[in-house]
């Protein structure tokens, strides 16, 4: 049983603030240490439930976040910034199954602590087919495209009701409930990995019955930005269409999920420069 893992930071138990998850920061080396406990957990939950190997992207800002030597599992480590499938880059229809670890909310959700969708400086809002997505609803597209089902996610309250409307059976493992962006009641570390540890066992024990993302296909991104400028220079992509009646949204829609994320993530890397 093949496990492929995306992590992120700012959905780990604790951390509240942008100066816990940037590199370069005095109190970054200590949050990191729990981001590694927490994606060590889903490991360790996993083998007792089964698996026995694992690939693991560090999905967040620089990607290179995690320890190699301290993974559990003799986990493979895919680290780096310049990845063309970004935060899924490494997943294929080998794998058995996609976890999400420490993964956040959308701005336009309920609260959610650090809440942004890839670019909090370019884009406001991201509707999947008519229904607000953050960065686990966005990245199920690509499990849908290689047939991997999403059955595990880590975080606050938040962020595991913004995946059921797109991945409705998978296991989540709330680990803090958001009081506001810059706010949350986390459980003590040690409680937080045995609640990820024992998702993640159950998580691979649904496997037989476990079912792919439920998003349509055709599929539609609605991407709000944060200004016209952005919005009309996402145009430029092919495939990105401007929103008639709103001067800062633009669609996309393709009938092959791993193509339409990929666009999605053109438009967040043509649209960073300007944004910044």
């Amino acid at each position: 049983m093949k496990i492929f893992l995306s992590s992120d930071m700012e959905g780990t138990a604790g951390v509240v603030d942008w100066s816990q998850c940037r590199h370069g920061q005095p109190e970054y080396a200590y949050y990191r240490t729990l981001l590694q406990e927490e994606v060590n957990a889903a490991i360790e939950g996993a083998a007792a439930g089964g698996a026995t190997a694992f690939l693991v992207n560090d999905s967040h800002s620089t990607m290179s976040n995690l320890r190699p030597d301290a993974l559990a599992g003799r986990a493979r480590y895919l680290s780096g910034r310049h990845k063309p499938l970004y935060m899924m880059q490494g997943l294929d229809d080998s794998f058995d199954a996609v976890f999400f670890v420490s993964y956040h909310g959308s701005m336009s959700s309920a609260p959610a602590t650090l809440s942004h969708t890839y670019n909090p400086a370019a884009i406001a809002e991201v509707r999947l087919n008519g229904v607000v997505a953050g960065e686990s609803g966005i990245n199920a597209l690509v499990a849908l495209g290689h047939g991997v089902p999403v059955v595990l996610i880590t975080g606050d309250d938040t962020t595991a009701a913004e995946l059921r409307p797109f991945c409705p059976d998978a296991v989540g493992a709330v680990v803090k409930s958001s009081v506001s962006r810059f706010a949350a009641d986390s459980m003590h570390p040690e409680e937080a990995r045995e609640v990820i540890r024992s998702a993640a066992r159950r998580a691979v024990q649904t496997l037989p019955s476990a079912s792919l993302p439920a998003i349509a296909l055709p599929a539609t991104l609605t991407v709000r930005m944060r200004n016209p400028d952005l919005a009309e220079m996402a145009t430029w992509i092919t495939g990105v269409e401007p929103d008639p009646a709103d001067p800062l949204t633009v669609t996309l829609t393709d009938q092959d999920p791993v193509r339409l994320y990929r666009t999605f993530v053109t438009v967040v890397l043509l649209t960073r420069g300007i944004a910044e």
